[in-house]
Order: C-alpha cells, then structure tokens, then sequence
C-alpha cells in the first residue's frame, strides 16, 4: 500500500480513484465497511482505492482538552489498511491551518489532487472541515457539480448498538478484550514503541520491554498474559500495566512493562504490539523487592502454562 502526504503524489495514471474519507482509530466493523464499498466501488473500472485519514485525532488541535486516547496508533491503523487491501492511504497533516478548511473547500482540493474522482464513501453522521462546515447533503451537492458518487453508510450494529470506537475504549477499559475485539473484527491489541526504562526488571532478575503508550488507550492496571510481536516474530509475555507500587519512582507515569519469555535482547526504538489474552491479577504493593520478584516468577510461569 503506498502511503502518500499529498493527494497529487498519486501517480499520474489514467485511473479514477474512490475514496473512503475519515480518522479509521481502530479500523472497526464500521470503518470496515466504508471501506470495503470503497474497494467494490474500485474493483470493476480498476479504479485507486484509497484511504483519507489524518496523522492525529482532530480534537489534538480543535479541541485539546477532549483527545480521546487513540486505539491504534499510526502505523498499526496503517497496517489494518494495507491488510483490507487498500492500494493507497493519504495521511493528511492536520495542523491548525488545515482545521481552518472549510468543509466545501477540502473536497474541492482533493478532487483537484487526485485528479478524478469517482467515488466518496463515509459514514452518514460524518462531519468535517473547519467548524464541522461539511456533511454528507454537502458531499452530495459536490458529487453532483463534480461527477462523483457519494455513498454513507449506516452504522453497523453489535449487542444492539451501534459499533463505534467510544464504545471500544470503553470495553478495553473495563478490561473486555472479548467485546472489543468482536467489535473491531480482530483481537484488541496495544502497540507501542519500546523505550530505556530504569532497568528494574532486570535487576530483578525479569528484565521487560517498556512501551512508549503516550495518548494510546490502555487496558486498566494489572498484570495480563499476552502474546507479543515485533516484525514478524511472536514471543509469550507477562505484562505489567501500572505505576509500581512496590518500586517508588521519581515518576510515577502509568507503565506498560513486557516480561517476554525466552527472549533477552534489546528492543529499543522497535515497536512491539502486545495482544492481551487474560488478566492473571490486580496490580499490588509487595512488602519488598524481593517479594515482588518471587510474584513476577509466579506469574511469568502462570503465563507460559497459559500460552
């Protein structure tokens, strides 16, 4: 899937392009099917199926104090992309001069970038452009004057209610990976990228991978068994999800530290995705480290049982 940042690095071919428009956190059962017409819609004239996303949750820059936490980060909801088959992603820059584009004049701009659209697919309640200016009676409109079609398409349905990424952080939050995962097609997974910690795990004697998660959304504290990859080996794990009561730290940031079994070497700078399979215990306070180690051998044998 080629990942462009303007929508005229589109090669210049002959081809029409049909694109499915909207922030994807999650690629859930919703995404997914603005995204599968988007790819029928494609299929018959040969036409680009491409996905318009931006690189952050709008609200970072039009509402600061309401970033919900993200799901996926970037390049796992690019990976999701590349795996539906999308021949493209455009991942737009949203600063503060783009959120001051109006609605009318960001379509108006990706027709003239992408040449010749055939096709526009969203959700129906999408709104976009500078104070929510663009709808779908706007899509419309526009369809019309510049000769593509406009496809919205309802919310899909799950327990009864509409599948939605409010709903699954709020499953990952209490802790259910299940519904989370049957709402977004796959199992819920975290991925981050692995960062220098205090080594305490090692000193321990269980040296872990500590995950850079700032603005991802987390499963609540405890420790979990997990399987983990990174590029294309998979590893069992004990994860640790918290703030190390037992451990006082000058700071005291919530951590996601992975005990991978069978595996001793440095991750630093790689990403590692994390898929949570149970939770074994609540995070505690051990009444030392020593304490604490005999747990996390406890623990990392419960998960190798488990896996």
């Amino acid at each position: 899937m080629k990942v462009l940042s303007a929508a005229a690095d589109l090669p210049a071919e002959a081809r029409p392009v049909c694109a499915a428009i909207g922030v994807f956190d999650g690629v859930h059962l919703g995404h997914q099917q603005v995204l599968r017409r988007t790819l029928s819609d494609a299929a018959p004239d040969g036409a680009v199926s491409v996905a318009v996303t931006f690189d952050r949750h709008p609200n970072a820059i039009v509402a600061p104090a309401s970033v919900p936490p993200l799901i996926y980060p970037l390049s796992k909801r690019l990976d999701v992309l590349a795996g539906l088959g999308l021949e493209a992603a455009y991942v737009i820059r949203f600063d503060k001069a783009f959120s001051r584009i109006s609605g009318e004049q960001f379509i108006r701009d990706l027709a003239r970038g992408f040449r010749q659209i055939q096709s526009i697919c969203v959700g129906d309640s999408f709104l976009f452009g500078s104070n929510r200016s663009g709808n779908v009676p706007l899509l419309q409109t526009l369809g019309a004057e510049l000769h593509f079609a406009v496809h919205a398409l309802p919310d899909v349905t799950w327990d009864g209610q509409p599948v939605s990424s409010t709903r699954i952080r709020q499953a990952v939050r209490a802790g259910d990976f299940s519904a989370a995962g049957q709402m977004l097609g796959r199992p819920y997974s975290l991925r981050g990228t692995v960062v220098k910690g205090e080594r305490v795990g090692r000193k321990l004697g269980y040296p872990t991978a500590n995950l850079d998660v700032t603005g991802l959304l987390t499963p609540p504290p405890g420790v979990y068994v997990a399987q983990a990859q990174t590029g294309t080996e998979h590893f069992r794990a004990a994860v640790n999800i918290g703030h190390r009561p037992t451990l006082p730290s000058q700071d005291p940031q919530l951590r996601v530290e992975a005990h991978l079994l069978d595996f001793d070497r440095d991750l630093y700078g790689q990403e590692l995705e994390l898929t949570f399979l149970r939770k074994l215990r609540d995070e505690q306070e051990f009444p030392s480290a020593a304490a604490l180690s005999a747990q996390i051998a406890q623990d990392a044998a419960q998960a190798r049982q488990d896996l």
